[in-house]
Protein backbone atom coordinates (compact mmCIF):
# COMPACT_ATOMS: atom_id res chain seq x y z
CA UNK A 1 0.00 0.00 0.00
CA UNK A 2 1.51 3.35 -1.66
CA UNK A 3 1.44 5.87 1.47
CA UNK A 4 0.17 9.19 0.18
CA UNK A 5 -0.09 12.72 1.92
CA UNK A 6 -0.97 16.01 1.52
CA UNK A 7 1.61 17.69 -0.54
CA UNK A 8 0.95 21.70 0.86
CA UNK A 9 2.44 23.00 -2.59
CA UNK A 10 0.65 21.20 -5.66
CA UNK A 11 -2.39 21.06 -2.54
CA UNK A 12 -2.92 17.26 -4.12
CA UNK A 13 -2.18 14.00 -2.02
CA UNK A 14 0.99 12.50 -3.36
CA UNK A 15 2.63 9.35 -3.10
CA UNK A 16 5.73 10.15 -0.89
CA UNK A 17 9.12 8.93 -2.05
CA UNK A 18 11.88 10.15 0.35
CA UNK A 19 14.96 12.06 -1.02
CA UNK A 20 17.00 8.83 0.27
CA UNK A 21 15.52 5.25 -0.68
CA UNK A 22 14.52 3.46 2.64
CA UNK A 23 15.09 6.32 5.24
CA UNK A 24 13.20 9.22 5.95
CA UNK A 25 14.49 12.39 8.39
CA UNK A 26 12.07 13.69 9.93
CA UNK A 27 11.72 17.17 11.24
CA UNK A 28 9.21 18.26 13.35
CA UNK A 29 9.00 21.65 15.69
CA UNK A 30 8.15 20.65 19.39
CA UNK A 31 6.92 23.36 22.00
CA UNK A 32 8.36 26.40 23.49
CA UNK A 33 8.23 25.86 27.24
CA UNK A 34 7.31 28.55 28.40
CA UNK A 35 3.81 27.50 30.14
CA UNK A 36 2.51 24.10 30.99
CA UNK A 37 1.55 21.32 27.83
CA UNK A 38 -2.08 21.96 26.30
CA UNK A 39 -4.11 19.76 24.21
CA UNK A 40 -2.87 21.26 21.06
CA UNK A 41 0.48 19.86 22.18
CA UNK A 42 -1.03 17.06 22.53
CA UNK A 43 -2.74 16.62 18.90
CA UNK A 44 0.47 17.54 17.31
CA UNK A 45 2.55 15.11 19.69
CA UNK A 46 -0.20 12.13 18.53
CA UNK A 47 -0.52 13.28 14.99
CA UNK A 48 3.08 13.25 14.13
CA UNK A 49 4.07 10.10 16.56
CA UNK A 50 1.01 7.75 14.44
CA UNK A 51 3.02 9.10 11.35
CA UNK A 52 6.34 8.01 12.56
CA UNK A 53 5.04 4.74 13.38
CA UNK A 54 3.29 3.88 9.93
CA UNK A 55 6.69 4.64 8.46
CA UNK A 56 8.79 2.68 10.87
CA UNK A 57 5.82 -0.12 9.92
CA UNK A 58 6.22 0.01 6.40
CA UNK A 59 9.79 -0.79 6.63
CA UNK A 60 11.50 2.92 6.37
CA UNK A 61 14.57 3.49 8.75
CA UNK A 62 13.52 6.77 10.65
CA UNK A 63 15.22 9.50 12.18
CA UNK A 64 12.97 11.72 13.98
CA UNK A 65 13.90 14.72 15.42
CA UNK A 66 11.88 16.79 16.85
CA UNK A 67 13.26 20.11 19.48
CA UNK A 68 12.60 22.35 22.26
CA UNK A 69 12.22 25.75 22.02
CA UNK A 70 14.08 27.44 25.33
CA UNK A 71 14.48 31.03 24.35
CA UNK A 72 12.33 33.13 23.01
CA UNK A 73 10.22 36.28 23.18
CA UNK A 74 7.19 34.07 25.49
CA UNK A 75 9.57 32.48 27.72
CA UNK A 76 11.36 36.15 28.41
CA UNK A 77 7.71 37.71 29.56
CA UNK A 78 6.29 34.39 31.47
CA UNK A 79 9.68 34.55 33.14
CA UNK A 80 9.54 38.80 33.69
CA UNK A 81 5.32 38.04 35.46
CA UNK A 82 6.35 34.75 37.23
CA UNK A 83 9.14 36.93 38.54
CA UNK A 84 11.48 33.74 37.93
CA UNK A 85 14.51 32.50 36.52
CA UNK A 86 14.28 31.59 32.84
CA UNK A 87 16.24 28.08 33.10
CA UNK A 88 14.55 27.03 35.93
CA UNK A 89 10.88 28.26 34.23
CA UNK A 90 11.84 26.08 31.34
CA UNK A 91 13.45 23.28 32.75
CA UNK A 92 9.62 22.80 35.16
CA UNK A 93 7.74 23.53 31.75
CA UNK A 94 10.01 20.64 29.96
CA UNK A 95 9.88 18.28 32.33
CA UNK A 96 6.19 19.32 32.60
CA UNK A 97 5.72 18.21 28.80
CA UNK A 98 7.79 14.97 28.95
CA UNK A 99 5.67 13.86 31.82
CA UNK A 100 2.24 13.93 29.47
CA UNK A 101 3.65 12.82 26.81
CA UNK A 102 4.97 9.93 28.37
CA UNK A 103 1.23 9.47 29.85
CA UNK A 104 -0.29 9.75 26.29
CA UNK A 105 2.06 7.30 24.59
CA UNK A 106 3.97 9.33 22.43
CA UNK A 107 7.62 7.88 21.76
CA UNK A 108 10.94 10.29 22.65
CA UNK A 109 12.35 12.05 19.35
CA UNK A 110 15.64 10.06 18.24
CA UNK A 111 17.52 13.69 18.71
CA UNK A 112 15.88 16.32 20.71
CA UNK A 113 18.06 19.27 20.60
CA UNK A 114 17.40 22.49 23.18
CA UNK A 115 17.43 26.04 21.17
CA UNK A 116 19.79 27.34 23.55
CA UNK A 117 22.39 24.64 22.23
CA UNK A 118 22.45 25.65 18.91
CA UNK A 119 23.17 29.19 18.93
CA UNK A 120 26.30 29.15 16.59
CA UNK A 121 24.43 27.36 14.62
CA UNK A 122 22.27 29.82 14.36
CA UNK A 123 24.37 32.21 13.79
CA UNK A 124 26.06 30.78 10.85
CA UNK A 125 22.81 30.37 8.98
CA UNK A 126 22.01 34.26 10.01
CA UNK A 127 25.05 35.74 8.52
CA UNK A 128 24.89 33.16 5.07
CA UNK A 129 21.61 35.23 4.64
CA UNK A 130 23.25 38.38 4.93
CA UNK A 131 25.96 37.35 2.85
CA UNK A 132 23.25 37.22 -0.07
CA UNK A 133 21.81 40.28 1.00
CA UNK A 134 18.47 38.92 2.84
CA UNK A 135 18.92 41.14 5.84
CA UNK A 136 18.55 44.39 7.20
CA UNK A 137 19.49 46.09 10.44
CA UNK A 138 17.04 47.95 12.60
CA UNK A 139 19.35 49.95 15.44
CA UNK A 140 19.09 49.04 19.18
CA UNK A 141 16.24 46.17 17.72
CA UNK A 142 17.93 43.33 15.70
CA UNK A 143 18.59 41.71 12.41
CA UNK A 144 15.48 41.13 9.90
CA UNK A 145 14.67 39.03 6.79
CA UNK A 146 13.47 40.89 4.15
CA UNK A 147 11.04 39.21 2.61
CA UNK A 148 11.19 41.17 -0.80
CA UNK A 149 14.17 39.48 -1.47
CA UNK A 150 13.09 35.93 -2.00
CA UNK A 151 10.71 36.38 -4.47
CA UNK A 152 9.17 32.63 -4.10
CA UNK A 153 8.26 34.05 -0.36
CA UNK A 154 4.48 32.78 0.19
CA UNK A 155 4.79 29.53 -2.14
CA UNK A 156 3.51 27.07 0.28
CA UNK A 157 0.67 29.19 1.45
CA UNK A 158 -0.06 30.45 -2.34
CA UNK A 159 0.43 33.76 -1.87
CA UNK A 160 2.26 36.59 -3.75
CA UNK A 161 5.25 38.21 -1.95
CA UNK A 162 4.09 41.44 -3.84
CA UNK A 163 0.55 41.22 -2.09
CA UNK A 164 2.37 40.53 1.18
CA UNK A 165 4.30 43.54 0.89
CA UNK A 166 2.32 46.53 1.56
CA UNK A 167 3.41 50.62 1.63
CA UNK A 168 1.88 50.11 5.46
CA UNK A 169 4.10 50.39 8.34
CA UNK A 170 3.44 48.21 11.52
CA UNK A 171 3.10 50.61 14.11
CA UNK A 172 5.69 49.28 17.22
CA UNK A 173 8.35 48.90 14.50
CA UNK A 174 8.30 51.31 11.72
CA UNK A 175 11.61 50.79 10.96
CA UNK A 176 10.90 47.71 8.86
CA UNK A 177 11.20 47.55 4.92
CA UNK A 178 7.91 45.44 4.97
CA UNK A 179 5.12 44.33 7.64
CA UNK A 180 5.77 40.81 7.05
CA UNK A 181 9.52 41.25 7.46
CA UNK A 182 10.68 39.18 10.78
CA UNK A 183 13.27 39.40 13.16
CA UNK A 184 16.48 36.53 12.84
CA UNK A 185 18.38 38.01 15.58
CA UNK A 186 17.07 40.50 18.63
CA UNK A 187 19.25 42.33 20.44
CA UNK A 188 19.32 41.82 24.20
CA UNK A 189 17.66 44.04 26.73
CA UNK A 190 19.34 44.72 30.24
CA UNK A 191 18.76 42.03 32.42
CA UNK A 192 18.04 39.28 29.17
CA UNK A 193 19.61 36.27 28.45
CA UNK A 194 22.23 36.86 25.20
CA UNK A 195 24.98 35.48 23.50
CA UNK A 196 27.60 37.17 21.40
CA UNK A 197 27.14 37.41 17.73
CA UNK A 198 28.54 39.69 14.78
CA UNK A 199 25.66 41.96 15.04
CA UNK A 200 25.91 42.10 19.07
CA UNK A 201 25.10 40.46 22.01
CA UNK A 202 21.65 38.85 21.63
CA UNK A 203 19.26 35.81 20.71
CA UNK A 204 17.83 34.01 18.01
CA UNK A 205 14.27 35.25 16.70
CA UNK A 206 11.74 32.25 16.74
CA UNK A 207 11.93 32.00 12.72
CA UNK A 208 15.61 30.74 12.61
CA UNK A 209 15.83 28.04 15.52
CA UNK A 210 14.01 25.26 13.62
CA UNK A 211 15.58 26.25 10.62
CA UNK A 212 19.04 26.02 12.17
CA UNK A 213 18.64 23.20 14.15
CA UNK A 214 16.68 20.67 11.39
CA UNK A 215 19.69 21.27 8.96
CA UNK A 216 22.74 20.51 11.47
CA UNK A 217 21.25 17.91 12.48
CA UNK A 218 19.33 16.24 9.79
CA UNK A 219 21.48 17.67 6.51
CA UNK A 220 19.59 18.79 3.33
CA UNK A 221 17.44 18.77 1.76
CA UNK A 222 15.38 17.13 4.49
CA UNK A 223 12.03 14.77 3.54
CA UNK A 224 9.07 17.15 3.47
CA UNK A 225 6.59 15.46 5.45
Amino acid sequence: MVLKVYNTLTRKKEAFKPVKKGEVRMYVCGPTVNDVPHLGHARQQVTFDILRRYLKFSGYNVKFVSNITDIEDKIINKAKELNEDIKSLTERNYKAHMEDYQQIGVEKPDVQPKATEYIKEMVDLIKKLEEKGYTYVIENDGVYYDISKFKEYGKLSHQNVEDLISGKRVKAKEEKRNKEDFVLWKFSKQDEPSWDSPWGKGRPGWHIECSAMSSSILGLPLDKI
